[in-house]
């Protein structure tokens, strides 16, 4: 879009304070704050997940004080953008010290312009650009305030803020309706994966109790067995460092997607500089992790390779097909009852011994199979949908990202944002 009048640049130093305030080391033991680490500011600039602590027992990076119109900018790993505003926060809000607290000069920056001037895209480029260190980059705050921001007339600035709070809330709304759609479809997916795994595909098939209270009722025609009968859980492990297993697969719980038993990425031993013994899995077999189970995580070994110590190989032996299994350890009542069992311990996890003695449901080796085809058939739609949802969300946020750049360095036409 070509320029219609560039706003002039200003170093951020001449229109805004930065850390102005942190709370005193002398600040009463029993003081309630509301904490907000790096981790809880995501790259879209939305705050989550505010912890509440006691002085006493908060961490040593809870000092920093904000108030109505800030902005925090993360210092540390920049590449997250993790860059939010601060409106109408309770009085005991404070932010770790890896953040850099920016405070509007009221004479020269409008609050809620510059929520927008400070993550627009060449900005954001700036402090990535000015940071410092490659795994772990970070920029000082006197850094930070060299850089330039655009500085339009503040009538200007208050017209261009009115005209992105519009425009931004309304595609903030279209992303929330379609982030309701791949929640509905999680649902939907973990609904018949429950479904077909412990009542099977005829909705008129008699049923008969299981005798376990995780399970429920069965088809009658299905036995039940204990798990160490039907699967072997592999023992034994392997360095990492041999050189026969550097170029293998190493398959952690951060690998696998929660819910749906995807692979999210390939990683060998070696790119991980693993150097604890792991498990060697076959192809085919099951790999489970057994640390919070509440996630989910589980897959197929598609080749052979390593898991992490902290997941098991499972190896279903010959009347349990392994993608049957796959989708029983990915069932709501498996997950019910793998959270209960792990809370039994004070590391949430399942424990060899207690998977081996579950009883499991064991439908005929041909319908349990017919159950994996179908599950695969709807796995793939539902990963379609799935798909050209996160396209349009990815879509909508890219618009919403180029309206700020646009609007705040002065490529928009002013009868635009009237309109």
């Amino acid at each position: 879009m070509t320029p219609i009048r560039p706003y002039p640049l200003r170093r951020l130093k001449y229109a805004a304070t930065i850390n102005d305030e942190a709370l005193a080391e002398t600040t009463d033991p029993d003081f309630e704050l509301l904490y907000v680490d790096i981790g809880n500011v995501d790259s879209y600039g939305y705050i989550h997940d505010i912890v509440s602590y006691k002085f006493e027992d908060s961490p040593s990076r809870a000092r920093r004080k904000v108030k109505n119109g800030d902005v925090i900018i993360s210092t540390v790993r920049t590449y997250l953008q993790a860059i939010a505003p601060i409106e109408n926060p309770p009085d005991n809000l404070v932010v770790s010290t890896g953040f850099a607290v920016v405070r509007p000069r009221a004479e020269y920056l409008d609050q809620r312009f510059c929520k927008y001037a400070l993550r627009e895209s060449r900005f954001l480029w700036e402090v990535e650009g000015r940071s410092v260190g490659v795994s772990y980059p970070a920029i000082n705050a006197s850094e930070l305030a060299n850089i330039p921001v655009a500085l339009p007339p503040l009538e200007t600035q208050r017209r261009i803020a009115d005209y992105l709070d519009r425009e931004t809330a309304r595609i903030d709304a279209l992303v929330a309706e379609k982030e309701k759609m791949l929640a509905l479809l999680e649902e939907k997916r973990t609904a018949l994966i429950s479904r077909a795994v412990t009542r099977g595909l005829d909705p008129n098939a008699p049923l008969k109790a299981s005798g376990l209270d995780w399970l429920g009722d069965i088809p009658a025609h299905w036995e039940t067995s204990k798990f160490s009968w039907m699967v072997y859980i592999a023992e034994g492990q392997v360095d990492p460092e041999n050189a026969r297993y550097l170029n293998y697969a190493l398959i952690a719980p951060n690998h696998i997607e929660s819910g749906t038993g995807k692979l999210l990425l390939r990683e060998t031993a070696e790119e991980q500089g693993a150097i604890s013994g792991k498990y060697l899995c076959r192809p085919g077999e099951v790999i489970y992790s057994k640390i919070r189970p509440a996630l989910r995580k589980a897959c197929l070994a598609e080749e052979e390779c390593l898991c992490s110590a902290d997941m098991y190989p499972l190896r279903p032996y010959g009347m349990l097909d392994p993608e049957f299994l796959l989708y029983l350890l990915l069932s709501d009542q498996f997950s019910t009852w793998a959270v209960l069992e792990s809370q039994r311990v004070a590391m949430p996890k399942i424990n060899r011994e207690t998977l081996n003695e579950l009883r499991i449901p064991v439908p005929p080796i041909s319908e349990q199979r017919d159950i994996s085809v179908f599950l695969q058939s709807n796995m793939r739609l539902i990963d379609r949908q799935r798909k050209a949802i996160l396209e349009s969300v990815s879509l909508l946020r890219e618009r919403r990202a180029t309206l700020l750049t646009v609007a705040v360095t002065g490529q928009l036409d002013p009868e635009e944002m009237a309109a």
